[in-house]
C-alpha cells in the first residue's frame, strides 16, 4: 500500500528483481510492475507519508515511473506492464482524487519520454507526480508578473528524458527543480548536477521539503510540503 514500506521487501527488489536478467546476460525477462501509494497531504504522519523515489532511483536495473495525471497515469502503466524489466510505479495519494480526461481505449506513452506541459523562454521549471500541478499553478502566478516559465513533467525519473531538460535549460538559462521528497540526497539534486556537468551557464534552485519526518499536524504538514509560494520565490531569487 504505501512505499514507506518498501524496506520490508527491499532485498528482493535491489538484489533480485533488479540485478537477475544482468546477472543471467539478458536471457531472463522479469516482467514485473511494483505499485505503491506515496506522498504526503493527507495527514498520514510519518510512517504513511514520504517520497522515497531516491531509493529506487540509486538501484541500477529498475525502471522508475512517476505520473502527474490520470491520462499519463493509465498510458505509462499499460507500458509498465507490457515491458520486460522490473518497474516501481509511484503513484501520489493526492492525486487518486484528481480527475482528467483518460481515453477508454488501450494506449501508451513511452518511457522515458518527458512531457513539456508548458513553453516558456525565462526559467524552466521541472518537477514529476503531484509537483506537476504545484509547477502549473506557479507558472500561472508567475506569467502575470511578466516571467514566461516553461514547465517539464519528467514523468518517468528512470530512464530520465534528459534531453528534454537540457534543451530548456540552454534556452532559459535558468532552472528550478520542485520535488517533495527531503533535500538531502534527493532526486533533484541528481537533475542539478547532470546540468552542470554539462557545462552550460545555467541558474539551479532547488524547492524541496526541509530534512525532517513528516509531521501529523496539519498546520506543519502544509508548511512541510513545497507550494506555488516557495516555487515562486526560488524563481524570483534567479532575476
Amino acid at each position: 500500500m504505501y512505499m514507506d514500506f518498501f524496506g520490508v521487501c527491499l532485498d528482493e527488489i535491489a538484489n533480485q528483481a533488479a540485478k537477475m536478467r544482468y546477472m543471467f546476460g539478458g536471457k531472463a525477462e522479469i516482467p514485473l510492475v511494483i505499485r505503491a501509494a506515496c506522498g504526503a497531504g493527507v495527514r498520514g504522519a510519518a510512517h504513511h507519508s514520504q517520497s522515497l523515489e531516491a531509493w529506487v532511483t540509486h538501484i541500477p536495473g529498475l525502471k522508475v515511473i512517476m505520473p502527474s495525471n490520470p491520462y499519463d497515469g493509465k498510458g505509462l502503466l499499460i507500458s509498465a506492464i507490457r515491458d520486460d524489466n522490473p518497474v516501481i510505479f509511484l503513484e501520489h495519494k493526492v492525486l487518486y482524487s484528481i480527475r482528467g480526461e483518460c481515453p477508454p481505449e488501450d494506449y501508451t506513452i513511452p518511457i522515458g519520454e518527458a512531457n513539456i506541459l508548458r513553453q516558456g523562454k525565462d526559467v524552466t521549471l521541472v518537477a514529476w507526480s503531484l509537483m506537476v500541478n504545484k509547477a502549473i499553478s506557479a507558472a500561472r502566478i508567475l506569467e502575470k508578473e511578466g516571467i514566461d516559465a516553461e514547465v517539464i513533467d519528467i514523468r518517468t525519473l528512470v530512464p530520465l528524458d534528459k534531453k528534454a531538460i537540457l534543451s530548456s535549460v540552454e534556452k532559459t538559462k535558468r532552472l528550478v527543480i520542485i520535488q517533495e521528497a527531503v533535500k538531502t540526497s534527493g532526486y533533484g539534486g541528481e537533475i542539478a548536477a547532470i546540468v552542470a556537468e554539462e557545462g552550460l551557464n545555467v541558474s539551479i534552485k532547488r524547492v524541496t521539503a526541509p530534512d525532517t519526518p513528516i509531521p501529523f499536524s496539519p498546520v506543519l504538514e502544509d508548511e512541510f510540503m513545497p507550494n506555488e509560494t516557495k516555487i515562486i520565490n526560488a524563481v524570483k531569487s534567479l532575476f
